[in-house]
């Protein structure tokens, strides 16, 4: 059998079989998918002591990624058809890409005001257009600091 770094993939084995195949049942769980959208804006903290520095104006890359949960999927194995997301992107980048967030948010726009925003958002405009349900919304302000809004486990 040649390795999948070769180009086959198929596994000849019957237990190789996956949840999309009629008839095969997963051990029980969830599906996750995520996917990851970014974005450039500028913010300054307010209510923040003399001198910090998240006080004064300043920018970032944000990376916004958002998890759909499932327990089952649909055709052809998916939690959701990453093009299904395409209208988070659209709003991010209509909403917030090269914006001032303290003109957009109507609270202070910390990362995890931030995310509780679009999960909401989320809920409210993208979830009835796809199957599955967001299950978080990560917002990362540099490579190495993020906040994450959860939903409560069903």
């Amino acid at each position: 059998m040649r390795s999948p770094t070769m180009g086959d993939r198929h596994d000849p084995r019957p237990e190789a079989e996956t949840a999309t195949r009629p008839g095969v049942t997963p051990p029980a769980g969830r599906f996750r998918v995520g996917k990851r959208f970014s974005f450039d804006a500028s913010h300054q903290l307010p209510g923040l002591p003399d001198g910090h520095k998240c006080a004064r104006l300043h920018g970032h890359t944000y990376t916004v990624e958002i998890v759909v949960a499932a327990d089952m999927l649909t055709g052809p194995g998916f939690v959701t058809d990453f093009g299904d997301l395409a209208p988070l992107r659209a709003y991010l980048g209509d909403e917030f890409d090269h914006r001032h967030l303290n003109e957009v948010l109507a609270v202070p726009p910390t990362a995890e005001n931030l995310a509780a925003h679009l999960a909401s958002w989320c809920h409210l405009h993208l979830e009835p257009l796809i199957p599955g349900r967001v299950a978080a919304v990560r917002v990362s302000e540099t490579p190495t600091s993020w906040a994450i809004w959860e939903a409560d486990p069903r």
